[in-house]
C-alpha cells in the first residue's frame, strides 16, 4: 500500500498482528470490542495521570483529595469480627509509606502484588501515628515512564492492563508514522477552527507530552466525531431537499393576514419570528422540514393555525396530527375557537368569501360522521383535519394536502412522512412538528440535525408566572394541603399528581388510587375529588375530565396522564407528590398545566425526608426539584437536565453502534457541535455527492451501519 494510511485500511488490520499480541492478548482485547487496529486507536484513554503534579506520601495533607504514585511494599487479606472483607496494603514513593484500607473488596489481595507501581486517587487520613487512605481509586500503571500516562480501560477478568493497552497502542501509531495517516477534513476548515492535524492528534491522545497537548487533541478528535454526525444529517438533510417536489403555496394572499388581525391579542416577537421562518420555507421550491420549540404556553398553536392557513390560501388542505384523541379533541375545540368567523376568500364563490371548514378525525369519529369527514377530505371541502395517527391510515384520502402540523411526535419518521407523501399526489406537503419539552440547543442540532429549528422563547402577555416551591416530609405537606383548601375556597381547583397507579411494594411511592382514598378521608375531606388515570376506560376518563373542565371538581387526582394536552384555566394549583422520582422535563411539562388563565398559579413539589433520599446537591436538596424551583424557563431546564443526566447514546438505545461519541460530549462541547453543523453544512454544499472527499465518504460508510443511519435521521 502506498500514500497514508485510512480508516477503512485499520479497520482492516487485524489487531493480532502487533508486536506483543498472542492469542490470549488477541481475546482479552476481542473482550473489550478491539478487533482491529482502527478500534485499538480509537479506544481512548478514560484518564491521564500527570506525574508533573503528582504529591509525594511526605507532602500528603490530612482530608484533602491527592494522587500518588507508590510502590506496593506488602499485602495482608483478614476478615473482621462482622464478617466483612479487609485489604490492607502498605506502600511507599522514597518519601515515606503509607497504608491502604479496602474493605469487602477480597480480589485487592490479588491486584496488588508486592512491587507493582500504582496511581492512588483519594484522601489520606491519620492514623496509629501514620497515613491510612481508605477505598482510593487505583489505576495499575506498570513501569510506565514519561511525564504523563493515559490510564486505558481494564479488566482483572481478561488479564488486561493499561500499560499493555498502551503498549500496543504505542506499537500501532510507531508503524502508521511510517505512511502518515490520512486526515478528511479539508485543511481550510482545520486552520479556520485551530484545530492540529488527525496524525498529531491520535499521538497526543495517547502520549501526551504535556495537557495542553492532550487537550487540544481531544478537541480535533471531538470535533471528528460530530463533524461525522453532522454530515449525515446534512447530506439526508439536502438529499430530502434537491429529491422531494414540494407543493406551491400562496403567500401574498389576505387570508393568513385576516387571522392574524382577527387575534384577541399582538403576536410575540418569537411568534413573528417563527412565522416568517415558516412562511420563507413554504416560499422554497421543496418541503419544508422544521421543528418548532416552544415552552409551555408560549403559542405554538397560533404559529400552527398559520401554517395550515398558508395551505388554505393557496387552494390546499391542512392536517394536524396529535399523539392522543384527547389531545386531538383539544386541539379541535382551541383552533375552531381561534378560526370562529373567519371566512376565505373565494373568487368562484357569489359573496366573494366562504365559510372555513375544519373537522376532527379520530377513531371516535364513526358511523355516519366519519363518512361525510372522509368524502370532504377527498373532495376537498374540508379544509383543516384535526387528529390521531387516524389521519395516515388506509382509506383515508386528500385532494390536495399542502401542510402537515405534528404535535408533540418526537420521532414522527420516514414512514409517516411516506405515508403523508402517498395522500398528497406526488408533491410532499410541508412539515412542522411541534413540542412543548424544550431541547438543549446542541441536541436539536444533534438529534433533530436534519430539521431547521424555529424557538419561541418568550410568553405571550397575560400568563401568570408559575410560583414553584419544595415541601419536604410530612411536616412540608400540610402546608401543601391547606394552601390547596384555601385556593379551592377561592373558587379555583387543583391537581394532585402521583407517580403510581396501585401500591409497590419495590417502589414505596404514592400511587393515585390510595391518595385518592388518603385525601378524600383526610387532608381535603369535604372537596370533591375526582380521580384520573390509564386504566380507566376511554369514557370514563372523557366523564371526568369533562367534569373538571365544567368546575364540577374540586381536585383531580391523578397519574401523569395529564401531562399533555390538559387545559384547565381555572386550575391554579399543582401538588407532585414523590417529586424526586420524575425527571426535569416531565416535572416542566406537568407545571405547565397550571398557570394558564389570568390567576396567579403555584406548583408545590413534595419530595420524602432527605434521610431517605440518596440523591442531593450541595444544599441537600434533589438537584432536579431545586433546578425547578429556581426556574420556569424551559430551555435553561433542559439544559440544566443534559448536564444532570448525561446524553446518552445517539444511535438506536438497543444497540451502542461504532459511531457513538466516544470523546464528544454534547454537554462539554456545545461549541464544537455548532462548528462541526456549519462545517458539514460548507462541505455539503460544495460537494454534494462528497465526491471531492472520497476518505470522508469512506469514513461515513465504514463507520455507521444503515440501521445507525436510519435511528439518526428518523426525527
Amino acid at each position: 500500500m502506498t500514500g497514508e494510511i485510512t480508516f477503512r485500511e485499520l479497520d482492516g488490520i487485524d489487531v493480532g498482528r502487533l508486536k506483543g499480541v498472542g492469542e490470549r492478548k488477541r481475546s482479552a482485547l476481542s473482550s473489550f470490542g478491539i478487533e482491529s487496529v482502527l478500534d485499538l486507536v480509537t479506544t481512548y484513554p478514560r484518564r491521564w495521570v500527570d506525574r508533573t503534579s503528582e504529591a509525594r506520601i511526605a507532602d500528603l495533607e490530612i482530608d484533602r483529595d491527592a494522587l500518588v504514585l507508590v510502590t506496593v511494599r506488602s499485602v495482608q487479606k483478614r476478615t473482621t469480627r462482622n464478617r466483612r472483607t479487609m485489604v490492607t496494603a502498605q506502600v511507599g514513593d522514597g518519601s515515606g509509606r503509607m497504608e491502604v484500607v479496602f474493605f469487602n473488596q477480597p480480589w485487592r489481595e490479588k491486584q496488588l502484588r508486592q512491587g507493582l507501581q500504582v496511581a492512588l486517587y483519594g484522601k489520606a487520613s491519620a492514623y496509629r501515628g501514620g497515613l491510612q487512605m481508605a477505598n482510593p481509586v487505583v489505576d495499575l500503571i506498570g513501569d510506565r515512564t514519561g511525564r504523563i500516562v493515559p490510564i486505558y480501560p481494564q479488566s482483572e477478568k481478561v488479564q488486561l492492563a493499561t500499560w499493555e493497552l498502551a503498549a500496543f497502542v504505542e506499537e500501532a501509531l510507531r508503524r502508521c508514522a511510517e505512511r502518515g495517516i490520512a486526515d478528511p477534513v479539508p485543511v481550510a476548515v482545520l486552520r479556520r477552527l485551530g484545530l492540529v492535524e488527525r496524525a498529531a492528534a491520535l499521538r497526543s491522545i495517547h502520549l501526551p507530552e504535556t495537557m495542553h497537548d492532550k487537550e487540544s487533541a481531544r478537541r480535533r478528535l471531538a470535533f471528528d466525531e460530530l463533524l461525522r454526525v453532522q454530515l449525515l444529517l446534512v447530506l439526508r438533510k439536502r438529499v430530502l431537499e434537491r429529491d422531494a417536489r414540494g407543493v406551491s403555496h400562496v403567500l401574498d394572499g389576505e387570508f393568513v393576514r385576516r387571522f392574524h388581525e382577527s387575534l384577541s391579542f399582538p403576536l410575540t416577537g418569537a411568534q413573528r419570528r417563527a412565522v416568517a421562518e415558516i412562511e420563507a420555507d413554504l416560499a422554497a421550491p421543496h418541503p419544508m422540514h422544521r421543528l418548532l420549540q416552544g415552552d409551555v404556553g408560549s403559542g405554538k398553536t397560533v404559529v400552527a393555525v398559520s401554517t395550515l392557513l398558508v395551505a388554505v390560501q393557496g387552494g390546499h388542505q391542512g392536517a394536524l396530527m396529535a399523539p392522543t384523541e384527547v389531545l386531538a379533541e383539544q386541539h379541535a375545540t382551541g383552533v375552531r375557537q381561534l378560526l370562529d368567523g373567519l371566512m376565505v376568500p373565494d373568487p368562484d364563490n357569489l359573496f366573494g368569501d366562504r365559510p372555513l371548514r375544519v373537522e376532527l378525525l379520530t377513531n371516535r369519529v364513526s358511523g355516519a360522521d366519519r363518512r361525510d369527514v372522509l368524502a370532504g377530505m377527498a373532495d376537498g371541502t374540508v379544509d383543516i383535519v384535526i387528529g390521531t395517527h387516524a389521519l395516515i391510515q388506509e382509506g383515508v384520502a386528500f385532494r390536495s394536502l399542502g401542510a402537515v402540523v405534528v404535535d408533540e411526535q418526537h420521532r414522527f419518521g420516514v414512514e409517516q412522512r411516506a405515508a403523508l407523501r402517498d395522500k398528497s399526489s406526488g408533491a410532499v406537503p410541508d412539515l412542522l412538528v411541534m413540542t412543548a419539552t424544550p431541547i438543549p440547543r446542541t441536541a436539536a442540532m444533534t438529534v433533530y440535525g436534519d430539521l431547521d429549528v424555529s424557538v419561541l422563547d418568550e410568553l405571550p402577555p397575560g400568563r401568570t408566572p408559575i410560583v414553584t416551591r419544595a415541601a419536604v416530609g410530612v411536616a412540608g405537606e400540610a402546608e401543601v394541603w391547606d394552601d390547596v383548601r384555601a385556593e379551592v375556597a377561592d373558587g379555583r381547583q387543583a391537581y394532585v399528581v402521583c407517580p403510581l397507579i396501585d401500591e409497590s411494594e419495590k417502589l414505596e411511592v404514592a400511587s393515585a388510587e390510595e391518595t385518592f382514598t388518603r385525601l378524600a378521608e383526610g387532608e381535603l375531606a369535604g372537596l370533591r375529588l375526582g380521580l384520573l388515570h390509564g386504566r380507566l376506560g376511554p369514557a370514563e376518563k372523557q366523564l371526568t375530565m369533562d367534569l373538571f373542565r365544567a368546575g364540577g371538581l374540586d381536585v383531580l387526582v391523578a397519574t401523569t396522564v395529564i401531562e399533555v394536552g390538559v387545559d384547565v384555566p381555572n386550575a391554579t394549583i399543582m401538588v407532585i407528590l414523590d417529586a424526586d422520582r420524575f425527571g426535569i422535563a416531565q416535572l416542566h411539562q406537568l407545571r405547565g398545566r397550571v398557570g394558564r388563565g389570568a390567576h396567579a398559579s403555584r406548583c408545590w413539589l413534595v419530595t420524602r425526608p432527605q434521610s431517605e433520599v440518596l440523591e442531593v446537591d450541595s444544599s441537600g436538596q434533589n438537584p432536579r426539584v431545586a433546578a425547578l424551583v429556581a426556574s420556569t424557563d424551559g430551555f435553561e431546564l433542559a439544559e440544566v437536565d443534559l448536564d444532570l443526566r448525561g446524553e446518552g447514546t445517539l444511535m438506536s438505545s438497543s444497540q451502542k453502534g461504532r459511531s457513538d461519541l466516544k470523546l464528544a460530549s454534547l454537554r462539554r462541547d456545545r461549541e464544537l457541535v455548532k462548528l462541526a453543523r456549519d462545517a458539514a453544512f460548507e462541505i455539503v454544499d460544495a460537494d454534494p455527492e462528497l465526491s471531492d472527499h472520497p476518505t470522508l465518504r469512506d469514513e461515513l460508510d465504514l463507520l455507521f451501519t444503515d440501521r445507525d443511519e436510519s435511528f439518526l435521521t428518523k426525527s
